[in-house]
């Protein structure tokens, strides 16, 4: 139990450390990505006005059909592509990605790189 609450802690240290020099404007808003042990959830938020902007998970039912056999990091990377064609279709295609204290590996590069590939750039 102590070894998880560090964890969780670090991550959060990371995350704040990060968010110091990070922040999502209404030209280029903040692609933000969670992870969790099953699923993973990505928002673009505008910082300035405090607004989710544009989301998407692994956990939404109209993505969730389409995810049954997929590994983790396939499904991560379905989910990085439903959230960029959506922020498409709002007309942004510039943010900046914050990695939400993980690395940048794994599921969290998956996501990155589905969203690239619809076109969206950072």
């Amino acid at each position: 139990m102590g070894r998880v609450r560090n964890l969780r802690q670090a991550r959060d240290r990371r995350h704040k450390r990060l968010r110091q020099r990070l922040k999502g404007t209404a030209d280029r808003p903040r692609l933000f990505v969670f992870r969790s042990l099953n699923h993973i959830y990505a928002q673009i938020v505008d910082d300035q006005q405090g607004a989710t902007l544009v989301s998407a998970s692994s956990a939404e039912s109209e993505i969730r059909d389409g995810l049954v056999g997929l590994k983790k990091s396939e499904r991560a990377k379905r989910v990085g592509e439903t959230v960029a064609q959506r922020a498409r279709d709002q007309g942004l295609d510039k943010v900046v990605f914050d990695r939400g204290g993980y690395q940048f590996h794994g599921r969290v590069q998956a996501l990155a790189e589905g969203a690239r590939e619809r076109g969206l750039n950072f």
